[in-house]
């Protein structure tokens, strides 16, 4: 004797299960997309009153560091270098947050370690 399920049960889980394969694939399309996106900007950070300057790109790459002459004072490199670390730190932030902001709303808030 065969159990069958009433009508409206079961039937349609296979399409339910595409639907949401297609549904994950298109969101993983659109964090890669959003990702090669990221990674081509660049992302600027000035600190010290314009002095240090920094510039990352999307793959969190150092691609320019502009110092003033008048911040070189070599009495207190610590200072230099601090601003040297400032502004790169900065720069990266912004890179990470523009990313998780993109991302976000291409997934909904969704997030799977791993998945994305």
């Amino acid at each position: 004797m065969k159990a069958r399920l009433p009508e409206g049960y079961g039937g349609g889980a296979p399409n339910n299960m595409n639907a949401l394969a297609r549904q994950a694939q298109k969101m993983q399309d659109e964090v890669a997309r959003i990702t090669e996106e990221c990674e081509a900007k660049e992302y600027d950070a000035t600190v010290g009153g314009n002095t240090v300057s920094v510039v990352v790109n999307g793959k969190l790459e150092v691609t320019k560091i502009d110092i003033k002459p008048e911040v070189v004072d070599p009495e207190d490199i610590e200072m230099l270098s601090d601003l040297i670390m400032a502004s790169i730190n900065e720069a990266i932030r912004k890179a990470n947050q523009d990313k998780e902001s993109k991302l976000s709303q291409a997934t909904g808030g969704f997030n799977m370690p791993g998945l994305f």
